[in-house]
């Protein structure tokens, strides 16, 4: 575990402080126009070496290295990595498909691929668990005025899945999904409350924008996102990293799921003797309510 711990810090500390505009700045007009195709096209170069890359700008490896340590990355290893997040970060539907197995490739042969990509999401949740960041977060929404959980478009399914479990241990939370919901919710939410804040790849305006809103009246964020580089990552107070990254059209969300079932873990066990309380009384209607499907 502090391994883990040890490598979600050097990921954290690897990003130089404030946003890529800022980082721009420190650059001089000419130097800025020779990076800007690779901020801009960042899959085109996240696999180059430091050569490579500068063969291509026309300029040489002395001047890259210094432009990116004048940005603030210690070195051009941690800007490499900062555009491989960023090429996920940026991925559209179109990208995934295009990357997939080519050539021969068959039915079996894509099935297989996204297998192995669940998987290595999967893993990266598990090789990175923080037991004592988890129960941190289980103490935070126990001890939380309000709840809320933003999220739109895909996200919105993962809001609904932490808001279902949660109200059965005796957690009520406020969703907001829509862009007038989050909104208007958030201006009524400050210290004291707790947001979950949800969102992928660039990051969803409506999702940023309300959880900075609740940030800046005094909540205590936390943000559920795929890279690092999000702003998701970069905004709230404390975050989780759930790749989704897939090999298809489609977004992987089996690490998000995962991420979101041990939080839930977290919170049940958090006051255990509470939830088995609740949980007693839900077995009841579990078993015997009206909802459920009677064979005559």
């Amino acid at each position: 575990m502090l391994r883990a711990m040890a490598h979600a810090e050097k990921k954290r500390n690897e990003l130089p402080h404030g946003t890529l505009m800022l980082w721009m700045k420190n650059l001089s007009p000419r130097r800025q126009e020779l990076i800007r195709p690779v901020i801009d096209n960042p899959r085109e170069f996240v696999l180059l070496s430091v050569r490579a890359t500068a063969a291509k700008l026309g300029t040489d490896p002395a001047t890259m290295v210094r432009i990116v340590q004048r940005m603030g990355f210690e070195n051009y290893r941690s800007f490499q990595n900062y555009l491989r997040d960023l090429s996920i970060a940026n991925a559209t539907s179109l990208d995934g498909m295009q990357d997939s197995a080519k050539g021969s490739a068959n039915i079996p042969d894509y099935l297989n691929a996204t297998m192995e990509q669940d998987v290595r999401n999967l893993n990266s949740i598990r090789t990175n668990l923080d037991a004592k960041r988890l129960e941190s977060v289980a103490k935070r929404i126990h001890g939380a005025r309000h709840r809320l959980i933003l999220g739109g478009d895909l996200a919105e399914n993962l809001v609904h899945y932490l808001e279902h479990h949660l109200t059965i241990i005796g957690l009520p939370v406020l969703t907001a999904t829509t862009a007038g919901r989050s909104l208007h919710i958030t201006r009524s939410i400050g210290r004291g409350d707790v947001v979950i804040a949800i969102s992928f790849r660039k990051g969803l305006r409506q999702t940023v924008e309300g959880m900075q809103r609740a940030r800046n009246n005094g909540a205590y964020c936390i943000g559920i996102t795929g890279t690092y580089v999000s702003p998701i990552a970069r905004l709230a107070d404390d975050f989780f990293v759930a790749p989704v990254e897939s090999n298809s059209y489609i977004d992987s969300y089996v690490a998000p799921m995962s991420l979101a079932n041990l939080i839930l873990v977290a919170c049940a066990n958090y006051d255990r003797e509470r939830s088995l309380a609740l949980l007693r009384e839900a077995a009841k209607e579990q078993r015997q309510g009206f909802r459920w499907f009677e064979a005559e």
